[in-house]
């Protein structure tokens, strides 16, 4: 997993509450056990007219927010079903990072075991950035995950939360899996100590 450390870049105003994971990543992509190619079907619903083509009226469509890093979405963002593959589609597309004033449970968490950073903030804060990313779509947003603070495009500073676990994951760009292995010469040295009885036990 790619380390998360911080981040400047720009950012996609979704203007959307209650976006679940069906709206995020289809059904029909469901198929798929790798996340090679999850960002094509990233808000396909939307993303595409029934033909296929693109819709010019959907923001990921905009060219003036190609190669954003950040989204900015409204309340309740990522919803519904328990799906990681919504996570693995927003990664995959290039985002790194996802500001809302609040997420489902599941996907907040499938997010952060998976190298993407939810943050929390205010709805003022949240309505005022899709406003301003709007009228200057190449503003930058810089995240800094160790200070936890998010720099906005006027200069003010806003703090987020998170779990310690989760952060210093991120940080060092371990999974689960990773970090037990990033304990292996302690838990041998643990072991290494205990009578040889309770150690066969």
């Amino acid at each position: 997993m790619q380390p998360f450390t911080t981040l400047t870049a720009t950012a996609v105003p979704l203007r959307a509450e209650n976006v679940d994971t069906d709206q995020i990543i289809p059904a029909r992509y469901l198929t798929a056990v790798t996340r090679a190619g999850m960002g094509e079907g990233l808000f396909a619903l939307w993303r595409y007219r029934p033909d296929g083509s693109l819709n010019p009226d959907f923001v990921l469509n905009d060219p003036r927010f190609a190669g954003a890093q950040i989204l900015v979405a409204g309340r309740n963002f990522g919803s519904g079903s328990s799906r990681e593959h919504a996570v693995w589609a927003l990664t995959e597309y290039g985002f790194r990072a996802v500001i809302s004033p609040g997420f489902a449970d599941i996907f907040y968490n499938n997010a952060l075991k998976n190298g993407l950073l939810p943050i929390t903030l205010p709805e003022a804060t949240v309505s005022a950035l899709w406003d301003l990313l709007e009228a200057e779509p190449a503003s930058l947003i810089h995240v800094d995950l160790a200070a936890q603070t998010v720099t906005l495009p006027t200069g003010e500073q806003a703090a987020f939360a998170i779990d310690p676990y989760r952060k210093h994951c991120l940080l060092h760009g371990l999974d689960d899996l990773g970090y037990l292995l990033s304990k292996e010469p302690e838990i041998a040295a643990y072991e290494a100590r205990q009578p040889l009885a309770l150690v066969h036990a």
